[in-house]
């Protein structure tokens, strides 16, 4: 499953730099599938999303920073947890139980975001 930011985060930022995937913004920015991965122009998600990989997209949350679920894969590929959730002073980064995905659609998506 991706991991979500709660209302308890306190605006620290430890989580975004940590995030392999570039999927954690500060609330109230916009956030673009090209940022932090390969993708470029037109792409279609492993779910049937279409985007333009380019363009800015409307932010999840205003207040508190936010993870994009399109691209989180919990750090899988990358490390053996997900690093947001492990440098969080008040454990707000947790398991987003409304997105489960498996192991495989994880290394999936992570293989479709860094060709």
């Amino acid at each position: 499953m991706a991991i979500k930011i709660t209302d308890e985060c306190i605006n620290c930022g430890a989580c975004e730099p940590e995030c392999p995937n570039n999927a954690i913004y500060e609330g109230g920015n916009e956030w673009r599938f090209s940022d932090g991965t390969s993708l470029k122009g037109d792409i279609v998600t492993l779910k049937g999303k279409a985007y333009n990989a380019d363009e800015p997209q409307i932010p999840v949350a205003m207040d508190v920073y936010y993870i994009v679920t399109d691209k989180c894969t919990e750090c899988v590929g990358f490390h053996d947890e997900p690093q947001c959730a492990a440098v969080c002073p008040v454990d707000c980064c947790i398991d987003d139980e409304d997105n489960r995905e498996t192991q495989e659609e994880l290394l999936a998506k992570k293989a479709f975001m860094h060709v």
